[in-house]
Formats: structure tokens, C-alpha cells, sequence
């Protein structure tokens, strides 16, 4: 996964468009969509699989950022009678739309997620789908997956249903909006209850011994016609609306080894060697970890708000480096069945307008919910999905630290020689004069070499500007 999280919010500024095609490319990203994809895409429109359950009764709604069109997720949460909870949970139905071995489907193959840039993204289908019919936009009739899954009071599943449904979302809500209706208590019950099973949802996640990183992202914003970056710490609502995704990614991966047919997004337990590394990282930024205190626990009692801590966090990302997919088939459920991170089974399959393999995902689980063998289109995939979803999944990962890479030389192209406050938050272990710092302003994280001395660790330090390069795309500081 990369180093940095990147949001993308704002839009195109001219100096940029040239390098941002080059990147494009380089990167042999498609530029359209063939006309064959088209066609099958406005056939697909004129003719939908729609479900014949209708669900369009529940007032859902989802939450994501402002901008966002491509809606894969809405959500209900209610209390059920004599205690718990129910969540109900509409995932975007693409295969309502894109039929197997068709132009649509093959062309999803071949991009495999959707991609972001600062100008636009790329995405993994024509937008008359992604951002329009098949999107769960609100008063929009829409065929979906719908997960209802119950919780009893600690918030612990107790059952699960899956089926196709049509769906209506009420309200298109983002998380600014979410956490000052909830924290102001202007929120109705079904979203105060976001809050209500969100915690509850983290709470099981301690138990389990899992872990959700709040590392700050790192957003491109537009302001005035010209990019700038700016850091942004998680609220509590990302991480209230990450645990309804978790939720359901899990109820799939169980549905999946029960079944004994599926792909599930793996992660091993990482080596000795590099928690120790962890360890020592630790130290020299000053964060306190005792040696009886587990990583999880230590993790979570991180503000993202202080430098030391975001530096931390940045460093602990290594630590979900190798996460994959796992596929199986014919009930040989694989050894290793579970995500790291996660501390359980898990997979993927709450986001099909922008990743192909969450369309699998859901068609294993409506066929295991129902007790009927997978489709056999879904079977013949298989095999090759882990190493898709791994190729794209690594293009997406390059397309993103790329794009921060040109927008940082092109913020500060004109400040050769200036000087910075920074934070170095990483040093190189066999060369110690060379590492990373990150700028308090603008919100830069960079390369910094040429001193004749090791970095210190997590410790201020001005630093002098000496490369700025779009057309290279690299940035780079001396100690000043």
C-alpha cells in the first residue's frame, strides 16, 4: 500500500495537465472507452437485471466525501426489538449491468480499479453507470446487493441475509456533515446509531486484537485556481463508517469459508523482525511503548493531530505491506484464511464501481447465502483474480504517490533554496544521512539528503529546498 494516503477534491490547474498525460502514458492508462464498451454499456442501460425483491422501503443513505458520484455503499442502521441492532447495508449490483464475457466485463478486467488523478479520475466502467444508473445516488431506484446483518448488544453479528434488492437512498451525506449532526445531537436514530455500533464495532476490534490506522491523509485541494496540499486527520464518523465496510467484509468472508468457494483479501502476521523495527522507530520519535503493551493497543492511543504520532503512523503502514487476495474453490479452504490488520476473515466486497473483484465477491455470497453452487462464469475467474487485483491494485498505488509527487514540485518549483520547518519522520538504516521529512507548510512529505551527518529521528529540523521538478516529479531537501 503506499507510504501516504491520498484524497484528490479539487480540480485541474494547466501547468499540471501536461505532466499528469505524460503520467497517463507512462502509466499506459486507457484514455476512454472503446467504442464496443459503449454500445454494451448503453444496451446494458436500455435493459437492466432487475431484482425482483423490492426494498425500496428502507430509507437509506450513504456518506462519502462531498464531491463523490460513484455511490457503492448505502446503509439503515435500527434497534431491534428485545435488544441489538440491524444494519442494513445496499451495495451497488453491477452485474445488474455488465454481462460475463461481454465488452463491459472485459474491459473491467482490464482496468481493474478505478483510478484517481488530480484532474479526474479513470474509472473501472463508463460513468453513465458508475456515477449514474448504477450508482446508489439519492431518489434513484437502483438494483443493489443488500446485506442485513444483526447485532446484538455488544455489537456482535448474529445473523446475516444477503439478496438482490431495489433500493432507494433517501440522503447523500458526507462526514463533516455526519459528525456535526451526531456530536450536536441533531442527528436522527438511524445515524446517531452509526456512532452507537461504530463504537461498539471498535470495541470487538480491541478484543480480536485488530487494528484500523488513523493515518492523516494527505489531500490535493484547489484553491483559486492553483494546488496546494494540506494534511487531514480521520474524524471519529470515518472510522464509525469504516466499521459498517469492515462489518460486512467480514459476514462475506465467513459466507465464503462456510461455502468453500471464494476470495478473501489476506494478510499475514508480520515478522519479529519488523515490529522490532517498529520498536526502535518508536524510541527515537519519542512515542512511549512499554513491552507489555501490544501494538494494537499502543496504535490506538495515537493522536494523528501531533507530528510525532502522525510520523508514527506513517511508519506503521509497513507493517500491512503484503496484503493480497486469496481465491478457492471446491471446499479447499486455504491455511491462511485471515487479514492481519483485520484479525479475522475478511474480503472485499462493498466497493464494485471502482474495484472488479468485490462483483465476485458478491456473487460467492449470494450463492452461499442461498445454498447454490457459485455461477460458473465466477468459478472460471477465480484462479486469475488474485493476480489482477494485485497488478491493479499496484498501478492505483503508483498512480497515487506519482500524482502527490507532481503536485508537490509543482507547489514549490518556484522556492529553490528556500528554508523549511520539517520533521523528519523517517530515516534509512544503512544510510543514516538520508530519509524523509515532512513540512509543516506546505504539506509536503520528501526526500532529504546531503548532510554529513544521521538524520535525527523525529526531531525538528530546518531544511533547505534544492530540487523542485514536475517534469521529474521530484522534490528533495537538504539540512539546512
Amino acid at each position: 500500500m503506499p507510504r501516504r494516503h491520498l484524497r484528490v477534491t479539487g480540480a485541474a490547474e494547466a501547468p499540471l495537465r501536461g505532466a499528469l498525460r505524460e503520467l497517463r502514458a507512462k502509466l499506459e492508462v486507457p484514455e476512454g472507452f472503446p467504442g464496443d464498451v459503449v454500445a454494451d454499456a448503453e444496451r446494458a442501460l436500455a435493459a437492466p437485471r432487475l431484482p425482483v425483491h423490492d426494498a425500496t422501503d428502507i430509507p437509506l443513505f450513504t456518506i462519502d466525501p462531498p464531491t463523490s458520484v460513484d455511490l457503492d455503499q448505502a446503509m439503515h442502521l435500527s434497534r431491534r426489538q428485545g435488544g441489538g441492532f440491524r444494519v442494513r447495508y445496499a451495495i451497488a449490483d453491477v452485474a445488474a449491468y455488465v454481462t460475463p464475457g461481454a465488452p463491459l466485463d472485459t474491459e473491467a478486467h482490464r482496468r481493474v480499479t478505478t483510478l484517481y488523478f488530480p484532474d479526474g479520475k479513470v474509472p473501472l466502467h463508463p460513468t453513465a453507470l458508475s456515477e449514474g444508473a448504477a450508482s446508489l445516488l439519492p431518489g434513484q431506484d437502483c438494483p443493489a446487493v443488500l446485506w442485513t446483518i444483526d447485532l446484538d448488544a455488544e455489537g456482535r453479528a448474529v445473523s446475516t441475509e444477503v439478496r438482490r434488492a431495489l433500493v432507494r437512498s433517501r440522503a447523500k451525506l458526507d462526514y463533516d456533515g455526519v459528525q456535526r449532526a451526531i456530536d450536536g445531537g441533531t442527528a436522527d436514530e438511524a445515524l446517531a446509531l452509526l456512532a452507537d455500533i461504530g463504537r461498539l464495532r471498535e470495541q470487538l476490534e480491541v478484543e480480536r486484537g485488530g487494528i484500523s490506522l488513523n493515518v492523516p491523509e494527505q489531500q490535493i485541494v484547489e484553491r483559486d485556481g492553483a494546488y496546494e496540499l494540506d494534511f487531514r486527520a480521520p474524524l471519529p464518523a470515518d472510522g464509525w463508517n469504516a466499521q459498517i465496510s469492515l462489518l460486512t467484509g467480514m459476514a462475506a468472508a465467513e459466507l465464503m469459508i462456510q461455502s468453500g468457494a471464494g476470495i478473501l483479501r489476506t494478510l499475514p502476521t508480520a515478522p519479529d523482525g519488523a515490529v522490532g523495527r517498529l520498536r526502535r522507530t518508536a524510541k527515537a520519535l519519542k512515542v512511549d511503548w512499554p513491552h507489555h503493551v501490544p501494538y494494537a493497543e499502543l496504535v490506538r492511543s495515537l493522536d494523528p493531530r501531533r507530528p510525532h504520532h502522525a510520523a508514527f503512523l506513517q511508519e506503521c503502514t509497513t507493517l500491512l505491506r503484503g496484503a493480497g487476495y486469496t481465491a478457492f474453490s471446491g471446499g479447499d479452504v486455504p491455511d491462511l484464511t485471515t487479514h492481519a490488520a483485520v484479525a479475522a476473515p475478511y474480503a472485499h466486497c462493498t466497493a464494485p464501481l471502482r474495484r472488479l473483484v468485490d462483483r465476485y465477491a458478491a456473487e460467492l455470497c449470494l450463492a452461499a447465502a442461498a445454498g447454490e453452487e457459485p455461477p460458473q462464469w465466477v468459478l472460471a475467474a477465480l484462479p486469475d483474480l488474485p493476480k489482477e487485483m494485485a497488478d491493479g491494485t499496484r498501478r492505483g498505488n503508483t498512480v497515487e504517490r506519482e500524482c502527490v509527487d507532481l503536485v508537490e514540485a509543482a507547489v514549490l518549483k518556484d522556492r529553490i533554496g528556500e528554508l523549511f520547518d520539517a520533521v523528519v519522520v523517517d530515516v534509512q538504516e544503512r544510510e543514516p544521512a538520508v530519509g524523509t521529512v515532512q513540512l509543516t507548510d506546505p504539506a509536503i512529505v520528501a526526500r532529504i539528503e546531503g548532510g554529513t551527518g544521521a538524520l535525527p529521528l523525529g526531531e525538528r529540523l530546518r531544511v533547505r529546498l534544492t530540487q523542485a521538478d514536475p517534469g521529474a516529479a521530484k522534490v528533495q531537501f537538504a539540512p539546512a
